[in-house]
């Protein structure tokens, strides 16, 4: 089992920073994928980016280029989205979630889709004022 817990969410004000932190624990990250989800009200949960793996290679989707940022402390056991530039569109509960599955060779990007992944956090809200 691998368990994640979120924070660093909250109110922000559009065109400013927020990072996220969801610390890790049951599997060392070099043995799991983790990703960034984002749910908005009415709307599916949506993957951005992930960090795959003991090479730590990155899968981003397209909207999140630029702005969105994953990075991980092995040591600490932790996980981090940097957001920049934050717009009121990116106001949504942000979920870190891990996959076994996608730490395979060749599997990594799997990493992206809600359906891959087996383990996840409760969320931690952000919202984005204008």
């Amino acid at each position: 089992q691998v368990q994640l817990v979120e924070s660093g969410g909250g109110l922000v004000q559009a065109g400013n920073s927020l990072r996220l932190s969801c610390a890790v624990s049951g599997y060392r990250l070099d043995e799991v994928a983790v990703g960034w989800f984002r749910q908005a009200a009415g709307k599916e949960r949506e993957g951005s980016v992930c960090i795959v793996g003991k090479d730590g290679i990155i899968y981003e989707e397209e909207r999140a280029k630029g702005r969105f940022t994953i990075s991980k402390d092995n040591a600490k056991n932790m996980v981090y989205l940097s957001m920049f530039n934050l717009k009121s569109e990116d106001t949504a509960t942000y979920y870190c979630a891990a996959s076994l599955l996608a730490s395979n060779d060749g599997l990594g990007r799997l990493c992206l889709y809600a359906s891959a992944m087996e383990f996840w956090g409760k969320g931690t809200p952000v919202t984005v004022s204008r």
